[in-house]
């Protein structure tokens, strides 16, 4: 165990786009003492952001001004337009006439704005731990446990925490015994999975949304010749609203809105905007995927299948393949059909962060958070933990998308900021907080 590091201000928990923001609000926003004695800790070797989900064709659903600063300061250094600047292809970009760059563009955009932080980041380490330090039947900081690649463990204090944890791969359970099974595999995985599955001929996408049909389109594309069924609960695939009007919802007044709300008026309005987010892939990508099938019917050639309102009952696996029992919701009928791989394309589960902070659940109640992002906490409870991305019951759906990342990180930045703690790292031996007169 090394000895204890001098504390910071607040250690960030993962390197994702929500605190690349955060670290750009901070620096351009003058809390330079809040943002100095910062640090972050990101359990990835470097930077990457959905990296298994790198596919050819594919593009932003949202449009590159809702990147990491632009509607905050538009003036930012950090801008999607001044990246393209600072990279010579700022008049390029425009000649393609669109709002959205590639996933592989904005990746690279994200991965450059991280660049300017490395300083303050520490790449290759997973937090484990996390106790409090008290004093005076006080908790008045948190003590953070990291371990690297090589079984290094690290020690650090810090006066606030901030959660940018990401969703993780929602398993459903009828998968959830075949865990590290190479053959069943979360989309989150997708392009690293499939290298180890070219052999295979037959495969299962299960899923209705934006990752399950570019997934299929990406499995139909290659020189494999795969055989693939598409296998979802929904009657159709639908398409994503984006309509003007809807958009609103993305808007930063309409945070205020949503959470002046009760529980059920919130939840009343998440299922009322569900299908700007869940299962709805953008429409030219629908009907790229129905042209598809169609083309199969002119060919008399049909290598895909197409399964609508179909739940998975029990999964089994051996040498044979991976044995689906399936039932159309439709007609009651039963069949068993096996495959070499499947692909489970079912969204992601955002609280993570609760296992990582069960060490202090005597002192978080249940986790509800405030206007400003930060769990309520006993009155002898005085760090800040702010949930970036975990918040979508309360502040609605624009919350684990990138849509707010500028504004939101603005408002976290000022309310850590409001502490009123002297920022400055303390010595390693010091481990007294200054407040500010």
């Amino acid at each position: 165990m090394q000895k204890t590091t001098p504390r910071h201000s607040f250690i960030g928990v993962g390197f994702g786009p929500s605190n690349i923001a955060l670290a750009i609000a901070l620096k351009e926003g003058g809390m330079d003492k809040l943002g100095n004695s910062a640090l972050f800790i990101e359990k990835q070797p470097e930077f990457s952001w959905h990296k298994h989900m790198m596919m050819d064709n594919t593009h932003m659903q949202i449009s590159f001004m809702k990147d990491l600063a632009t509607l905050h300061n538009p003036k930012s250094d950090f801008t999607f337009i001044n990246y393209l600047h600072q990279h010579n292809r700022l008049a390029d970009f425009i000649n393609l006439q669109t709002f959205y760059p590639s996933r592989h563009e904005f990746n690279d955009y994200l991965t450059w704005a991280a660049s300017h932080f490395d300083q303050q980041t520490r790449y290759g380490e997973e937090i484990f731990d996390v106790q409090p330090i008290i004093a005076n039947q006080q908790v008045v900081a948190l003590r953070v446990f990291s371990r690297d690649a090589s079984g290094q463990t690290f020690q650090r204090e810090a006066n606030n925490l901030v959660m940018s944890v990401g969703g993780s791969a929602y398993i459903p359970e009828q998968f959830r015994h075949l865990a590290g099974e190479s053959r069943v595999f979360h989309s989150n995985q997708y392009l690293q999975k499939i290298e180890l599955n070219r052999e295979a001929k037959k495969i299962a996408v299960i899923g209705a949304g934006q990752s399950a049909a570019e997934i299929f389109r990406n499995l139909h594309g290659r020189p494999e010749g795969y055989e693939v069924d598409f296998i979802m609960r929904a009657n159709s695939i639908k398409p994503s609203d984006d309509s003007p009007f809807v958009n609103e919802i993305f808007n930063a007044e309409f945070t205020d809105y949503v959470f002046s709300k009760n529980k059920a008026e919130r939840e009343s309005l998440v299922r009322e905007y569900r299908q700007t987010n869940y299962a709805c892939p953008d429409l030219p990508l629908i009907e790229e995927i129905y042209d598809v099938f169609y083309q199969q019917k002119v060919r008399k050639d049909e290598r895909h299948n197409f399964v609508p309102s179909t739940d998975i009952e029990t999964v089994v696996s051996d040498q044979q393949g991976v044995h689906l029992k399936v039932k159309n919701r439709r007609t009651g009928e039963q069949y068993i059909r096996t495959y070499d791989a499947v692909v489970l394309a079912t969204g992601y589960e955002r609280d993570h962060y609760k296992k990582l902070l069960r060490p202090l659940a005597s002192y978080l109640g249940d986790f509800e958070v405030d206007r400003d992002y930060c769990i309520k906490t006993n009155d002898n409870f005085q760090p800040k933990i702010v949930l970036q991305g975990a918040c979508e019951q309360s502040h609605g759906l624009s919350d684990t998308l990138l849509s707010l990342l500028a504004v939101r990180s603005q408002e976290i930045g000022q309310r850590l900021n409001k502490s009123n703690i002297n920022y400055s790292i303390n010595s390693e031996n010091s481990k007294k907080i200054e407040k500010v007169t």
